[in-house]
């Protein structure tokens, strides 16, 4: 029996290599990247197996960043959430987070609350951006929850705590040709399937992400037994 593709999670790297090779600035591979948000949302959309895609948008060490590109980004992402509005109605998409929003400026956090609010019905597709997220912190801020309502700490426990109490991821894909999870989503991955591809997320396209998908239909999932 092929496997199910319920959650799958991409890290979107490359966005700044993509830019130099073809000699434009950073800020040009991150617009590129945004659109390439858009078609491959709008495929996950139209696929009736795949319930939640979670993308890594902006991690707790992107901060780190130069301060430019960092408000570049924040202002990408406004931008992004108010056009994209009318495409997540059209294709049925519901709109959440996951990470720590408090650094965010307040016109940055009502457009993400605004965007909720108007997708919270909608039911072909979760789409989740990972925003100041990072997996430690998640785990940390979780912990701390159930110590403060002092529930005990269980497997279960934890588990609802965290940011997104949806479903394990089932398939993790990266590009860019990096090796390593970064930080991301490491309690939902335990047995997650991964895939890696050379192509710089701004180049990455649905025809791909299928061959993906194929591929890992016929892998065998033991989740630890034999």
């Amino acid at each position: 029996m092929a496997n199910r593709l319920k959650h799958l999670g991409i890290i979107m790297d490359g966005n700044g290599r993509w830019a130099k090779k073809h000699g434009y600035k950073r800020t040009k591979g991150h617009e590129k990247g945004a659109e390439v948000v858009r078609d491959i949302t709008t495929y996950c959309s139209n696929n009736s197996e795949i319930e939640t895609l979670t993308l890594y948008a902006f991690s707790t060490e992107n901060w780190k960043r130069p301060k430019l590109e960092v408000e570049f980004l924040m202002k990408l992402l406004n931008r992004y959430l108010k056009t994209e509005l009318k495409q997540y109605m059209q294709n049925g998409v519901r709109f959440e987070t996951i990470g720590s929003l408090e650094p965010f400026s307040k016109q940055l956090l009502a457009t993400i609350e605004k965007t909720k609010e108007a997708t919270k019905n909608n039911s072909n597709l979760v789409q989740i951006l990972a925003l100041n997220y990072g997996a430690r912190d998640e785990i940390i801020r979780a912990v701390n929850k159930l110590l403060k309502s002092s529930r005990e700490i269980s497997e279960e426990t934890l588990g609802r705590a965290l940011d997104t109490p949806y479903s394990d991821l089932d398939l993790l894909i990266r590009t860019s040709g990096e090796m390593r999870v970064s930080n991301y989503l490491l309690w939902q991955i335990a047995y997650t399937e991964f895939a890696f591809t050379q192509t710089l997320w701004p180049d990455f396209t649905a025809k791909e992400l299928e061959i993906i998908i194929k591929n890992f239909k016929t892998r065998e999932r033991r989740f630890g037994a034999i």
